[in-house]
């Protein structure tokens, strides 16, 4: 009888590879980008600190002490006082509610405005598209300020309207930015196959277009939340925005300035986290853009 060979040993099964989600992937080079991260965290902490920090005070943003006025920081009031004896700290932490209680809603009231009108735009394109963004250009020429000025004087000073007067002016750029991506969009496969299927227009355009361009608007809603508050802290430096006894880190900036050569406590502490939290929004905006970016780097 012949001898019986042994069978080749068979190679070595290759490991399974998992996959990654593009969120996951995002989130991976978010957490490396320093800059972006610290941000994010320092965000974190100062909307903590607003939110809860007057709690652990006795005091209110309005209790004052004239025979105390203005004074420098001390044990008992840590960033010092006004000249109207209002603890500065307390009235820093009300006013941050305020500011970004501003950005956010602001951007809030953009973003819905100018999604939905530059996918339309985008989406139907032709004579539609070219009249939309005509009425976009013109109201591009128009003062930003002093449009938020007339609807101001026009309605009263009242701190909603103020939310949607600047929100309504903040839209224009997000609609051109979803319009470009909405028309690249368009013409793809998996937008035919739902118009195949007889899906309508509002339906293609809120579940299959606006989720597949989020990272854009992600990216450019971090960077508007500064360009409001900026614009609020302008419209307060004006005696347009927030009314007193209220304060937003606008106002107590005006009120800084008008007396920093004898009390610079007034102005350098909420100018200076004022200033931090422009920082990190601009930060953790630039970090979610190349987080997002499908084209950077693979690991």
């Amino acid at each position: 009888m012949s001898a019986v060979t042994p069978a080749a040993s068979a190679p070595a099964a290759a490991p399974e590879e998992t996959g990654h989600s593009l969120g996951a992937d995002a989130w991976h080079r978010l957490k490396k980008n320093r800059l972006a991260v610290c941000g994010g965290v320092t965000l974190l902490v100062l909307t903590v600190l607003c939110l809860a920090g007057p709690l652990f005070f006795n005091l209110s943003y309005q209790d004052q002490n004239l025979d105390l006025g203005a004074t420098p920081p001390s044990a008992q009031h840590w960033l010092g006082t006004d000249t109207l004896g209002r603890d500065l700290l307390v009235r820093m932490l009300y006013g941050g509610r305020i500011s970004l209680g501003v950005g956010l809603s602001a951007t809030f009231v953009a973003l819905t405005i100018g999604v939905l009108y530059g996918a339309a735009a985008g989406y139907h394109g032709g004579k539609v598209d070219a009249v939309m963004m005509r009425i976009v250009d013109i109201l591009y020429a128009l003062p930003f300020t002093i449009f938020v000025i007339l609807l101001m004087v026009i309605f009263g000073r009242n701190i909603i309207l103020l939310f949607v007067a600047i929100g309504a002016v903040e839209w224009l750029t997000m609609a051109r930015i979803v319009r470009g991506q909405v028309m690249a969009l368009k013409k793809m496969e998996f937008i035919e196959a739902a118009r195949s299927l007889g899906y309508g227009n509002a339906r293609i355009v809120l579940r299959h277009m606006i989720p597949n361009i989020l990272g854009p608007i992600i990216v450019y809603t971090t960077l508007t939340i500064p360009a409001v508050m900026l614009l609020e802290a302008f419209l307060s430096f004006l005696g347009l925005g927030v009314q007193p006894p209220m304060s937003s880190w606008g106002t107590l900036i005006k009120d800084g300035a008008e007396k920093m050569e004898e009390f610079w406590w007034l102005l350098v502490f909420p100018g200076g986290v004022f200033s931090l939290t422009l920082f990190s929004l601009n930060f953790l905006g630039d970090g979610l853009r190349d987080a997002l970016d499908v084209r950077a780097a693979k690991d």
